[in-house]
């Protein structure tokens, strides 16, 4: 059987394009590959420019990118979220042997993955961030025309007042911090 050969397509005018039918295929692997469109216009030895000019002149070529791009994030976030809740079982062969390196005997263990702390937070703290971020800025309005440093004094005490009963009610809401008279010290 022969093969078919891709013929890059005629522009009306200008420079020919390099832009085949096939480039719709390639783009869609080096998606699920999770590269960026600037990498791709690399592998395709073309500027990002002329790149995101085939995405809007060949919507084949766009879907495809978008295909492989969405199939790709989900999987990774499916990953993620296993990792996170420790879903997943291993299996582990364990073989016995004797001083002469024959197996004695070959057992099967299945162990269960653990859950990943490092997931969890990654998870929470772009899926709610308000709750689990660990930065709050604060914004103090202060003139500091002629130098006043009992007023800068007592905005700064007022600010990290502020901050303070903010990060309790945080730390509250996640039930990290009782309501017992050891925690109120």
């Amino acid at each position: 059987m022969r093969k078919k050969r891709s013929v890059p397509v005629k522009p009306v005018n200008g420079r020919p394009t390099r832009y085949c039918e096939a480039h719709a295929k390639r783009a869609h692997k080096l998606a699920l590959l999770g590269l960026t469109d600037l990498e791709m216009a690399r592998f395709f030895e073309v500027a990002e420019s002329t790149f995101h000019l085939w995405k809007r002149k060949h919507p084949e070529f766009s879907e495809s990118l978008k295909r492989g791009k969405e199939h790709a994030d989900t999987e990774v976030a499916e990953s993620l979220y296993k990792a996170a809740i420790g879903d997943g079982v291993v299996t582990e062969t364990k073989v016995q042997t004797d001083s002469d390196g024959n197996v004695i005997s070959s057992i099967k263990e299945n162990r269960q993955i653990p859950p990943s702390v490092s997931a969890m937070i990654f998870w929470l703290k772009n899926r709610q961030r308000d709750k689990w971020r660990d930065r709050f800025d604060h914004e103090a309005e202060i003139d500091f025309a002629p130098m006043d440093f009992e007023a800068l004094s007592r905005k700064y005490e007022e600010t990290m007042a502020k901050a303070r009963a903010r990060q309790e009610a945080v730390l509250r809401e996640r039930g990290m911090l009782g309501f017992d008279s050891e925690d109120e010290a």
